[in-house]
């Protein structure tokens, strides 16, 4: 990975150096941490903003609520609820070792 420089201001460069402190994390990993909060949180956002033009189309709108009725229950379809994977897809027996 490449190093790149950055000017930070004096509050900031106080304030990283407080945090890695005060988590024992270092500055590299909180502003790793804090691009993706903000990434996640810009995602978030427009994701919002998607569904608000969504519903501020009559028809657009309940198109989705149709298509979302027509897909509930099927989750399960067909499935055994008791039946519970391992994270490596396949089946877990119980009483087997």
């Amino acid at each position: 990975m490449p190093n790149i420089s950055l000017t930070i201001s004096d509050a900031t460069q106080k304030t990283l150096c407080a945090l890695a402190d005060r988590t024992g994390r270092s500055v590299e990993a909180i502003l790793d941490q804090a691009v993706e909060d903000y990434r996640r949180k810009l995602f978030f956002q427009g994701l919002a903003a998607d569904y608000a033009a969504l519903k501020a189309d009559p028809a657009a709108w309940e198109e989705e609520l149709a298509e979302r009725r027509l897909l509930e229950g099927t989750l399960m379809d067909g499935l055994d609820p008791t039946e519970q994977w391992t994270e490596d897809g396949q089946i877990q027996t119980f009483g087997s070792p």
